[in-house]
């Protein structure tokens, strides 16, 4: 794993952990991490961030409708 380093301004400095947990929500959500993935950037089981996945908007069937539709159509 790459380590990034990123300078926040001071007013989240006591938020460090929500901002970090922000963005592995985020990238998850974007396609780019995978449950598994986001939840170790965030330093937590799969099943703690998932359940805190709701707290930023993000929604753990990360999976578009289309490809639902589709799948239903091959099924």
């Amino acid at each position: 794993m790459t380590t990034l380093t990123l300078q926040i301004p001071d007013s989240l400095g006591e938020y460090q952990n929500d901002t970090v947990r922000f963005i592995a929500a985020k990238l998850y959500e974007a396609g780019k991490l995978s449950l598994g993935q986001a939840a170790d950037m965030a330093g937590l089981s799969k099943r703690t961030f998932a359940e805190l996945l709701g707290d930023y908007g993000v929604s753990l069937m990360n999976y578009p409708a289309s490809e639902i539709l589709a799948d239903a159509a091959r099924i």
